[in-house]
């Protein structure tokens, strides 16, 4: 490990923390500056939590703590980056999807949408032991799952006009 961990972690960060900025964005009302902000804030929060628990010979070990969830609470992470650029948990829950699971592990980032939806890959990188490429049929269903879960919005999302 030693200082090297950092720099591994990189690409699975920034795969994580640009997804959670698309559904921020795609819901509407964030400033691209502000999207910016949290974006990088998202990243910083999430290197400083899994610093020592980043274990790229065993991938799976520590997933359960690198597990970012919104599930009726809002992850702590997105809640700290989101409250840095000034956006309420309230407001979250309304840009974000009420259920969403993030799997941000070394050299695989998916997640799922509802608590049912299938588990979806976002970065697959090449592992040390070569078990690569079994996951990516699912891939193209997986866009197509999230463009139609957008488009027809959960009840939580007629709340918006409230505060504007």
């Amino acid at each position: 490990a030693g200082s090297g961990a950092g720099a591994d972690m990189r690409t699975e960060i920034s795969t994580a923390a640009a997804f959670v900025t698309r559904l921020l964005r795609a819901a509407g009302g964030v400033g691209e500056e502000q999207l910016r902000c949290f974006r990088e804030c998202l990243q910083e929060a999430m290197r400083e939590h899994y610093r020592h628990h980043w274990f790229p010979l065993v991938p799976s070990k520590g997933s359960g703590y690198r597990c970012i969830r919104i599930n009726h609470k809002m992850d702590p992470l997105i809640g700290k980056a989101a409250g840095m650029i000034g956006l309420s948990h309230e407001r979250l829950f309304q840009l974000l999807p009420s259920e969403l699971t993030l799997w941000v592990d070394p050299f695989e980032v998916s997640y799922r949408i509802g608590e049912d939806g299938s588990i979806c890959v976002l970065y697959e990188g090449p592992q040390p032991g070569g078990k690569a490429a079994k996951q990516l049929e699912s891939r193209t269903s997986c866009k197509e799952e999230w463009r139609i879960g957008r488009s027809s919005p959960s009840k939580s999302y007629n709340m918006m006009t409230v505060s504007s």
